[in-house]
């Protein structure tokens, strides 16, 4: 396998054994372990180019210990423990570690592998290899995984985390999924106990209804007491909040059922702990049990902050994310939850670390729960819009990505950091760029002639087949096609189907008609 590339997606987290890898020697540096001691390994001395990324693969397990966190660590001139990705390693079998290191300038440096914890957590690691990618073979890489039926055929749509009247013409126009920024949250409900408001909710959930704009609930509770609301952070007895947290989860799922997605049901749940400090350990599990009782049919997700942007991150991390939704879902009576993940991507306003986003999708995506980016956004630069174009670009080329929310929208929706539109609607630079992904990835209307021919004697249960179309490549999802005649000037029929993954590469659309 190719430990670089997108293609070939590992099928189980832990190997009895590390694959074989397509690429040549050509293709990669191989490194070798100068020093081993115990629970750290440090390569020979490598050379990283400014400007390039550069990509760092290893296969690594533990020896004495059933589980930890393997990181890995950069030290140079002038660099002192840049962290370039992390992996959780167990005994007895090999992990893929995948990370990455972007340097200002180009430097000798010694790289680290290190496992968490105890200093006789004891490490193997095997197979290092390193890549380098200037930005234009990197945004190859990206484009030609987009291509690949195998990797992007599912239903992926930007959507706006907020709503103003004033904007509405210049979101309907663009997006057809949205995400509310405070108008579903406990607070703007119940400001006052036993006073329930959904009025703000209640009028943008119809004017998404009239536009066939799909919602996405946020959120039904939030694990930090700080955003709770004022008359909840005063309660103080467990069986009392657990009383008025139940109401809550009755009263907003009971409301918008049959009408969303999806629902964010437990916000920053492994960075906070509200409610487990006062209902116990399993309080998010038997929340997601409940919410799951209210609407089975739909996606409950977890959405967390800095899981997929610093490799320095330690409790967002991506591998405490996936755990946190797996332990979820393994909660007795939960295993039919249709869980989800949300990895919230607020960025910092510089050189986003591609190679160490791509690993903890990856390791997000080993939990098989669908993954979205949920707020997308960057404070303004002056190179914002190509950040954001190489993380979106990113996200799109990722096989565990099923959707992407912008935390965005004109200046006069209150939107400070990532500004589409200016106050008089006319784009930003990133709007521009949005606008362009947009018409990219979206399917367009294509008009397709059919090849007749009257002397085919193919037949099919029910009829000759009398016409082909050419073939022709279209993403994942639901299309209606219509039939004309130019010869039969009233006739016209129109039927729908859907593309998917599970129905291979080449599907068959087939059409009878009585003519």
């Amino acid at each position: 396998m190719d430990p670089f590339s997108y293609n070939q997606p590992l099928k189980s987290e832990c190997l009895m054994e590390p694959p074989q890898t397509n690429s040549t020697g050509k293709e990669f540096q191989e490194l070798k372990i100068k020093e081993d001691v115990g629970n750290r390994k440090v390569l020979e001395r490598v050379y990283l180019l400014k400007g390039n990324i550069h990509s760092i693969s290893a296969w690594v397990k533990l020896r004495n210990e059933y589980q930890r966190t393997v990181r890995i660590t950069l030290r140079g001139k002038n660099i002192r423990n840049l962290h370039g990705g992390q992996v959780m390693a167990r005994k007895g079998c090999w992990s893929l570690l995948k990370g990455s290191f972007i340097v200002d300038v180009s430097v000798f440096v010694d790289i680290f592998f290190k496992s968490d914890g105890l200093a006789d957590a004891e490490i193997s690691v095997q197979n290092v290899r390193l890549k380098r990618f200037n930005k234009t073979q990197w945004r190859l890489q990206q484009d030609q995984a987009i291509e690949k039926t195998q990797i992007r055929k599912n239903k992926v749509r930007f959507e706006l985390k907020s709503w103003r009247v004033i904007a509405r013409e210049w979101f309907v126009s663009r997006f057809r999924l949205t995400s509310f920024t405070n108008e579903m949250k406990w607070y703007t409900n119940e400001p006052v106990r036993g006073q329930e408001n959904y009025d703000q909710a209640d009028s943008i959930m119809k004017i998404a209804e009239e536009n066939k704009i799909l919602v996405k609930g946020h959120t039904v509770l939030w694990d930090n007491k700080n955003w709770q609301p004022s008359w909840v952070k005063m309660i103080e007895d467990p069986e009392e909040l657990k009383n008025v947290t139940l109401n809550r989860i009755n009263s907003v799922m009971n409301r918008y059922k049959g009408r969303l997605i999806g629902w964010d049901v437990m916000n920053e749940n492994v960075h906070f702990r509200y409610f487990e400090d006062m209902l116990g350990v399993n309080a998010s599990a038997m929340i997601y049990s409940l919410a799951s009782k209210l609407d089975p049919d739909l996606p409950l997700f977890v959405n967390e902050f800095n899981t997929i942007e610093y490799a320095r991150e330690g409790v967002g991390s991506s591998i405490n994310v996936k755990r946190k939704m797996e332990e979820i879902v393994l909660y007795p009576g939960n295993t039919n939850i249709k869980g989800g993940i949300g990895a919230q991507a607020h960025f910092a306003p510089a050189q986003p670390n591609l190679v160490y986003m791509r690993s903890a999708l990856d390791t997000l995506g080993y939990s098989g729960f669908p993954v979205w980016l949920t707020e997308v956004d960057m404070p303004k630069c002056p190179d914002q819009a190509t950040y954001m174009e190489e993380i979106l670009r990113e996200a799109y080329s990722h096989p565990a990505v099923k959707g992407i929310i912008l935390y965005a929208g004109p200046e006069v929706s209150g939107f400070n950091k990532l500004t589409l539109a200016d106050k008089d609607f006319k784009n930003t630079e990133t709007g521009d760029l949005i606008d362009k992904l947009l018409k990219e990835w979206q399917q367009e209307p294509e008009e397709i002639s059919i090849q007749y021919d009257e002397h085919n004697d193919e037949e099919e249960e029910g009829g000759q087949i009398i016409g082909f179309s050419p073939e022709i490549s279209l993403l994942h999802g639901h299309y209606t096609v219509t039939v004309t005649n130019p010869s039969m000037k009233n006739f016209s029929t129109s039927f729908s189907f859907e593309v998917t993954k599970e129905m291979g590469h080449l599907q068959v659309a087939q059409l009878e008609i009585d003519a």
